[in-house]
């Protein structure tokens, strides 16, 4: 039995376990919020490597959700078994996170042309590919836009003055949505699109970087538990 000092360590070290299974569930939403209001809406905008970020984020929840049963069942029973193959899952999970958020920040800047690359090359897909069509229509009804930098694009593409019906607020698709008629979204969808992303981008960095702070003080508890554990076992 550990005793003393080491007795607050492993009360500690339960307490902060269960803060570790609600921030894998926090982790967990948050990959799931993003990869449905973000990458798979516009899966069309962002390159296949950018759709991985809130896969791995769901996945790093559901392991943090998991791994905190060996922390908590660690702690309570005085395991040093447990309590040393906590640490290792959570040092390896912390090493991960840092590696994706420094890859993030790194990565940051490409969102732009990321952006003009997609949105320019699937402009002139819009109306043969109705998967790309669905994109546009999302992007432009939801973050109320028009055309990659504003409805003037679509003349390159169309060639006359007609647009997507999505370009104005309440028309059908009927064709009587066309540029002069005063009630056109007139914002630019890449401008909207990267603020959504990064919006987004800034909120699962603040969440990653609060659980990574967690975890590392869940290493050093769970290291000084164990060591003392170990330390009495010796010591009988």
């Amino acid at each position: 039995m550990v005793s003393g000092g080491m007795t607050c360590v492993k009360y500690l070290l339960f307490c902060f376990n269960l803060l570790f299974a609600i921030s894998g569930l926090a982790l967990l939403v948050v990959g799931i919020i993003a990869y449905l209001h973000i990458y798979a809406q516009y899966s069309n905008f962002v390159y296949p490597s950018y759709q991985l970020a809130p896969i791995i984020l769901i996945v790093v929840g559901v392991v943090i959700f998991l791994i905190s049963f060996f922390g908590c069942c660690g702690a309570v029973k005085e395991n040093h078994c447990m309590i040393i193959t906590f640490s290792v899952f959570l040092g390896i999970i912390f090493v991960a996170e840092i590696t994706v958020g420094i890859i993030g920040y790194v990565n940051r800047n490409e969102v732009q042309v990321m952006l003009e690359n997609k949105l320019n090359s699937t402009m002139y897909k819009y109306y043969s590919n109705m998967d790309i069509r669905k994109t546009w229509d999302v992007a432009q009804h939801e973050l109320m836009c028009c055309g990659m930098n504003g409805p003037d694009d679509w003349q390159k593409i169309n060639h006359n003055n007609s647009l997507p019906h999505t370009c104005c607020p309440h028309a059908k698709d009927d064709g009587s949505c066309v540029r002069g008629v005063a009630d056109i979204y007139q914002a630019s969808c890449i401008q909207k699109l990267k603020e959504l992303f990064m919006t987004y981008a800034s909120g699962i960095g603040v969440v990653s970087l609060v659980v990574a702070a967690f975890q590392l003080l869940g290493i050093v508890f769970s290291c000084a538990l164990a060591r003392h554990i170990r330390k009495e076992y010796e010591t009988v």
